[in-house]
């Protein structure tokens, strides 16, 4: 990989102009509800949950990337503020020709088009981070170039602190679901999605973890074109996910079929998942198999953990109590009682019913994608507010957050399978052991460590 330039910094001025962006329209909302909570007047959710989305709607970066994903957790959040969060648009307008120039020369050098054979000026897409454009080398193998936009660095520091006025408004309105590791997680997460060298070793972890899976298909990075900022990897053709809803039934449950392994075989192989259930992460080829695109948020979970999701779905699948409480406790759910226990089990029984249901069915008869998971939540919510507080811990942030988008693809497919063998043929033989021997070997192969 190139050596580019050195990181850009966390410069105090940059972090100045982003709070001053956010603060403002955040800050104020935050203001508005302490107000009204030391006044004891009722506060207007739906309309406080709209100008929530107002306020962060204009803000590109990390702030809309945590926006959305504060909405695809259903038991963060009340509905109002979900559904509101949930309509931000995940493509942000591109970055003109101008700074795609300065950017590019700033990471492969002044003569940087010298080394494509072509490249695009138009961006192919647009997000929360950065852009992409294609772009063919010297030897003809088309390229996808992932460009950072400026000052990241310092967005990112600047919007994690507005994420605890978030949460500050979070816990006003809702305080039965302590958020503090959540926000650590998140916070993580993202800065790591910052560095495009990391994002690399994850593809090469996604290729060795894939590779006797022919339905699904992993860029290769081309590590002289790429550096920190700068990822530049083989462009996968491929079609929207989305264009597949009126296709035949067999086809819809190819690709949803393709979609489960690439989830659940990392995960229950190598205690790896692909974090980010955005639909645009997504294609579909020709043959009806699936491409991989996006590799910032990648969550690797110790194996102590993901025994305990094998262990909570064979405890729920034979009734077993003491076995489920015993796999809450190895996720990291602290002082459990008896109640918390029975709330938990509200949530993983909807998780898991797919799973444990042996029969063709969808994911979630007569369920529309935007509500998935909304019914459950509420009644968690309303049986916290007598047996809560719970302080869910920060490994099930991604793997709750994922679940569910994983499940959308499935509603938005329309796709009728039976889940419980495709789960069962994931976790047959599951061996923690075997597990964190293959995890630290392929962690290894590719420069990784297990996240803190």
């Amino acid at each position: 990989m190139a050596d580019g330039p050195k990181t850009e910094e966390n410069r105090l001025s940059g972090r100045a102009r982003r709070y001053a962006r956010v603060g403002g329209g955040v800050g104020g909302i935050a203001a508005k509800m302490a107000g009204a909570r030391l006044f004891g007047l009722e506060i207007d959710d739906a309309k406080v949950a709209a100008e929530l989305k107002d306020a962060l709607g204009g803000m590109k970066g990390p702030i809309m990337k945590v926006a959305q994903m504060l909405a695809t957790i259903p038991d963060v959040l009340p509905e109002d503020y979900a559904m509101e969060l949930a309509q931000l648009q995940a493509n942000a307008p591109p970055m003109g020709w101008p700074f795609v120039k300065r950017r590019m020369a700033s990471e492969l050098g002044a003569g940087w088009q010298k080394k494509f054979g072509s490249f695009e000026r138009d961006a192919a897409a647009a997000a929360s981070l950065g852009q992409v454009h294609r772009a063919v080398t010297h030897d003809g193998v088309p390229v996808a170039c992932k460009l950072q936009y400026p000052d990241m660095q310092s967005a990112v520091e600047a919007d994690l602190t507005q994420l605890e006025v978030v949460f500050a408004i979070q816990r006003r309105v809702d305080g039965f679901i302590d958020t503090r590791q959540m926000a650590n997680e998140i916070g993580a997460r993202l800065r790591e999605e910052l560095d495009y060298t990391l994002e690399a070793r994850h593809i090469g972890l996604y290729q060795d973890m894939l590779a006797d899976d022919a339905t699904i298909r992993v860029p290769e990075v081309i590590d002289d074109l790429s550096t920190k900022r700068l990822l530049t990897m083989t462009w996968l053709d491929g079609a929207p996910l989305l264009d597949f809803r009126q296709a035949p039934l067999e086809v819809r449950n190819d690709i949803a079929s393709a979609m489960f392994r690439a989830w659940w075989h990392p995960f229950s192989h190598f205690g790896a998942i692909h974090g980010d259930p955005h639909l645009g992460n997504y294609t579909v080829r020709e043959d009806h198999g699936i491409n991989l695109l996006d590799y910032g948020c990648i969550r690797k979970f110790p194996p102590a953990f993901v025994a305990g999701v094998v262990e909570l779905y064979r405890g729920l699948q034979t009734d077993d109590r003491d076995r489920v409480v015993a796999a809450y406790e190895s996720w990291g759910f602290e002082n459990l009682t008896n109640d918390l226990v029975d709330i938990l089990n509200i949530w993983a029984t909807f998780i898991y019913g797919p799973l444990l249901d042996d029969r063709v069915r969808t994911i979630a008869d007569g369920i529309s994608p935007g509500k998935y998971g909304r019914q459950e939540a509420a009644k968690v919510h309303a049986a916290l507010k007598s047996h809560g507080p719970v302080t869910p811990p920060k490994e099930f942030v991604f793997m709750d957050r994922a679940a569910v988008g994983l499940g959308g693809v499935f509603l938005h497919l329309a796709a009728e399978l039976n889940f419980h063998d495709l789960f069962n043929a994931e976790i047959d033989k599951f061996n923690i052991e075997d597990l964190a021997a293959r995890q630290l070997e392929a962690l290894e192969a590719n420069g990784l460590e297990l996240a803190p």
